[in-house]
This record gives C-alpha cells, sequence and structure tokens, in this order.
C-alpha cells in the first residue's frame, strides 16, 4: 500500500470500527468489555481522535471477527475471493455472516439464531437509528418492534424502524435463518416497478 493509500485507510478506519460496532447491536462498554480497552479510547478511536496501534487494532479485530487487513482496509492482495467469516454477536446467542463489505450505505447479513434464542437474552430490547429489512429463509420468526409483534415464516419478509425497541426471536423447533438488510441512517428499501418490455420479446416472453 502506498502513502497516499495508506493515509486514505486510516482516515475511514474510524468509520469502520463505529460501523462494524453498530452491525452487531453492541454499545462501548460491551466491545471494551470483550477486548479490554477503555470505552473513552474506544471512543476516540471511532472517531478519529486515537493514534491507531496494533494493541489497540488486534484485539479489536479479533472481537470483531474480522482479520486486520480487513479491519484497516487495506487492499487486495491478488486472491480475487471474498472470504466472509461468520461472528458472535456480544451478549447474544446467534451468528451473523456479513454479506456486503462496504462501507457506509445499506448492509446485507445473514443470521442464524438457534432454538429458543432472541436477540433480546441479557439484553432487553434494542434501540437504536437506522432501518432493517428482514426475509426469512428457514425457521419462524418473531419480531418485537415497539408495540407491534410479528410472526414471520420461510418466504416472507418485513420492515421496521430501529429507532422503536425491538428484538428477534427463535419461536419454531429449530434454528431459524434470515436475512437482514440495514441503514444506519435509516435508508429504506426502494422498490422498482417500472418495467420495460424488451425489444423483440412479447408480454409473455421468449415463445410468446
Amino acid at each position: 500500500m502506498n502513502h497516499d493509500g495508506l493515509k486514505e485507510s486510516l482516515q475511514t478506519l474510524g468509520g469502520r470500527l463505529r460501523t462494524l460496532r453498530q452491525q452487531r447491536c453492541a454499545t462501548l462498554d460491551d466491545i471494551s468489555e470483550r477486548s479490554g480497552i477503555s470505552p473513552s479510547t474506544l471512543s476516540r478511536l471511532e472517531s478519529g481522535q486515537r493514534k491507531y496501534t496494533l494493541d489497540l487494532l488486534l484485539p479489536l479485530a479479533a472481537v470483531y471477527g474480522v482479520s486486520l487487513d480487513e479491519l484497516v482496509g487495506a487492499p487486495p492482495t491478488g486472491d480475487p475471493r471474498v472470504h466472509l467469516r461468520p461472528v458472535a454477536v456480544p451478549g447474544q446467542d446467534q451468528m451473523v455472516l456479513p454479506l456486503t463489505r462496504h462501507h457506509g450505505g445499506p448492509h446485507a447479513h445473514k443470521h442464524v439464531l438457534p432454538r429458543g434464542a432472541t436477540t433480546a437474552a441479557g439484553q432487553g430490547l434494542h434501540t437504536h437509528q437506522g432501518h432493517s429489512w428482514v426475509y426469512v429463509l428457514h425457521g419462524r420468526l418473531r419480531i418485537m418492534a415497539g408495540a407491534r409483534h410479528l410472526l414471520l415464516s420461510a418466504g416472507e419478509a418485513t420492515e421496521f424502524d430501529t429507532r422503536l425497541p425491538h428484538a428477534l426471536e427463535n419461536v419454531g423447533d429449530q434454528p431459524v435463518e434470515f436475512l437482514s438488510l440495514f441503514g444506519s441512517q435509516g435508508e429504506r428499501m426502494r422498490l422498482v416497478t417500472s418495467w420495460e418490455e424488451a425489444p423483440g420479446l412479447g408480454a409473455g416472453g421468449p415463445g410468446t
């Protein structure tokens, strides 16, 4: 990495650290407990007011379940494959597999909640800035958002404002798997419905 590339990566590192923490619905105190780094130091790292050193970044990479290269945004070194690894959410009995690697904008994840598990375990209902879209792949999932409860089965989807106190719960007899799209700034899914007919194809497609 050249000097300009290193400088750019360090300038955006604080934002990446904040995004990683928010994606896991973790507080500064949660990450402090797992990393041994004080909440005030974590806050200064996220705001770019503290110098980034290996003795701070290595524990954070371990807590977030990412490599040091992924944490600092190092450029690829010749391997075009995307290596995504599941990570455990602090204080919750669930595994999360990040499906996107970009910084900023909505992020996609695959979640697995074991039988009887809930995202509220040990922490109560969550509330934070953003908007979430959820699609169930397998099992049955209950979503509690504010005063509303909704039960989803495989093939069903919903969305909700994460500023509402919320939690997700596996109410089936087997692990529930679901996809989520989360926008930390409140970005919502944009449904595009204006279809155009391809030249030479009828309304029914090929063969009509």
